[in-house]
């Protein structure tokens, strides 16, 4: 008879779960205060759910049970549905019940509720990142669709419910709807410009006229989504926007064909295609000529869910590492003991602290209508999304390494995070393209920059470091184009950090707006997570980012 060998591993811990994502998060609590959000029940209630073991299993489950496409029924005929596992549709529904997908359109209180949106989308993002991207596409449609009466009045309360109808039938019997977006092309990617896809009138041409669509979409998100906002090209050679059903109102289902759903490297809960349109049925919103305009408005309320999502991969990257090494001994001592893991922590504790302070911010920018708040989110939501998205892939490699050999196995988190962060730096533009972003908003309103430098004054002139930087970058203003675009990533990191800095000086506690300070405009900061100078209240600021 064989004996076993009794398990003596006392020094194995799973990832963090069963704790409340809202509670535990000072920082977020500070910032929804000083923004005058009071109601903190149901952010508690939120947080509590998505921080049980549950939503950590639902999320592992949605990621492991792949989207399904099927093209045809049993009998050949063409359907082009996607399956997805229950864990999806749960997902989906609470996501929908907190209103990710439309909250500031909601909600009464006008001052709050992009805030309001932010920490939602955020603590949701910690645990499942996937299923944000229906939510961000239809919060940034929204804005779109309002303008447009005869849509607005027949999809309105649809678009704002919070229900969740997963049925796939037409939008007049559906309780709410998804909306979607569709720009890339396979000759085109980020150059929307080089769009092929063709749209003929139906009868008369012009806004909220029906059109026909041919042509195809490379990477067409959420294809199950009820309608999508394409690009496409007219006959008179103009770019315009249309509004794409998924069902037409005689029952038939639109002339799309799904080709494939693509194999991602991450955000494999939610299901991204290629697709063909065989005259497709599209009704076009805003002008011809202004399609572009158009979706990029779109796209610049899904800049900002990219920013607020790889805050969130941050925080979440953060707890764990945070949690891991109070319980993990290694050479005779906890890790979170020892000096070295603890500059590693305390980095990756600034970094996201500093990323939370300036998604809020720019968050809260977008329910307001002034000078500062338009140059905000002119500049800063390219700027931010550049910035916070790169942070977030090289943050959450540094991550695995904290918990070792255990966060580069597949049956933890760490490793979803890992591969999660890099969509969101590249869905709405790569980093080159937010960076010329900026350069083409400072080109287009050149007051706009002014007044953001403006606007930090009252910091830099009791910073020197940061005075400093604040007048290099006008300097490197004054660069040719060419010159200011071979180093508009430099501009743009610099833009960012001042940004936050400033952010962190006038909102966070001396100790942590000091650490920052110090850390990134000293000689120590460098390329890799850690290299900080000496700091005292280094416990602190990693028990303010996550407590005991």
């Amino acid at each position: 008879m064989m004996t076993r060998i009794p398990d003596q591993s006392d020094n194995q811990f799973n990832e963090l779960c069963n704790y409340n994502l809202y509670q535990s998060d000072v920082p977020l609590q500070e910032i929804l205060k000083r923004y005058g959000h009071h109601e903190q029940k149901q952010l508690t209630t939120f947080g509590e759910i998505l921080g049980h073991q549950r939503s950590y299993m639902l999320a592992d489950q949605a990621n492991r049970h792949l989207p399904q496409l099927h093209g045809f029924d049993a009998r050949g005929r063409r359907i082009d549905e996607v399956e997805f596992h229950p864990a999806w549709h749960q997902w989906m529904r609470q996501n929908r019940e907190y209103a990710l997908h439309a909250h500031p359109f909601i909600t009464s209180a006008a001052q709050t509720g992009w805030v309001e949106w932010a920490a939602r989308f955020y603590l949701s993002g910690q645990v499942e990142s996937g299923s944000l991207c229906p939510s961000a596409m239809t919060l940034g449609s929204i804005p779109l669709i309002q303008r447009e009466s005869k849509l607005w009045q027949t999809l309105g309360k649809k678009l704002l419910s919070c229900d969740y109808d997963e049925r796939d039938i037409l939008i007049s019997q559906k309780s709410s709807i998804w909306v979607g977006m569709g720009m890339t092309e396979k000759q085109g990617g980020s150059d929307v410009r080089a769009n092929q896809t063709f749209a003929k009138p139906v009868g008369i041409s012009g806004r909220g006229e029906e059109y026909l669509l041919t042509g195809h979409k490379w990477f067409f998100s959420a294809p199950m989504s009820d309608a999508h906002l394409v690009v496409a090209q007219t006959s008179q050679e103009e770019l315009a926007c249309f509004f794409v059903p998924r069902w037409l109102s005689n029952g038939s289902k639109n002339h799309i064909e799904i080709q494939q759903l693509k194999n991602k490297v991450g955000n494999k809960s939610n299901s991204s295609s290629e697709v063909e349109f065989r005259d497709a049925l599209g009704i076009m919103i805003g002008e011809e000529g202004r399609g572009i305009p158009t979706i990029i408005e779109m796209a610049t309320y899904t800049r900002l869910t990219c920013s607020v999502g790889s805050t969130a991969i941050l925080r979440q990257a953060l707890v764990q590492c945070i949690a891991y090494t109070r319980q993990r001994r290694a050479f005779g001592r906890v890790l979170a003991d020892q000096p070295l893991m603890q500059a590693v922590l305390t980095d990756m504790a600034l970094e996201t602290e500093a990323a939370l302070h300036l998604s809020m911010h720019l968050a809260a920018c977008y329910q307001r209508d002034d000078d500062i708040s338009q140059a905000w989110v002119r500049l800063l939501t390219p700027a931010a999304k550049f910035w916070i998205c790169k942070r977030a892939v090289e943050l959450t490699g540094e991550a695995m390494e904290v918990f070792g050999g255990n966060g580069y196995v597949e049956t933890g988190i760490m490793s979803r995070l890992f591969k999660e962060a890099p969509v969101n730096s590249i869905w709405e533009g790569s980093g080159n393209i937010m960076c010329l972003d900026v350069l083409r908003a400072i080109q287009r309103h050149p007051e706009s920059i002014q007044v953001l430098f403006d606007s930090f004054g009252d910091v830099t002139a009791q910073e020197s470091c940061l005075y400093q930087d604040l007048q290099a970058l006008k300097d490197e203003l004054q660069y040719s184009s060419e010159q200011l675009q071979f180093s508009a990533r430099h501009f743009v990191s610099r833009l960012v950090l001042l940004t936050q800095a400033v952010l962190m000086r006038r909102y966070a506690p001396h100790w942590v707006s000091d650490a920052f300070i110090q850390s990134r405009y000293g000689t120590w900061h460098g390329r890799v997570t850690g290299i900080l100078p000496v700091m005292p209240d280094s416990k602190l600021i990693l028990e303010r980012a996550y407590p005991e």
